[in-house]
């Protein structure tokens, strides 16, 4: 089972009143619809996070060098996005 806690949410009323309405419409509780509200945050901050760490480790003249860099083959036919 997993470990839940509760916390206590205060919201304007405009804004509990549009959570509502927009759960009912998809047939979810309002709790489970702040819990995946929140979870998207999370991820979309955590992605930032790791994007930018990876842009300190970066690079740029070694992929620039990659990208002017001849040879290779032209993709076959049966590769290409149709």
């Amino acid at each position: 089972m997993k470990k839940v806690s509760t916390y206590p949410l205060r919201l304007p009323a405009s804004l509990k009143n549009a959570v509502a309405e927009i759960s009912r419409e998809e047939g979810t509780s309002m709790n489970q619809f702040v819990a995946m509200a929140v979870a998207e945050k999370v991820s979309a901050l955590k992605t930032a996070e790791f994007f930018a760490a990876r842009r300190s480790e970066a690079d740029i003249e070694a992929g620039l060098r990659l990208l002017k860099r001849s040879g290779g083959q032209a993709p076959r036919s049966d590769d290409m996005l149709q």
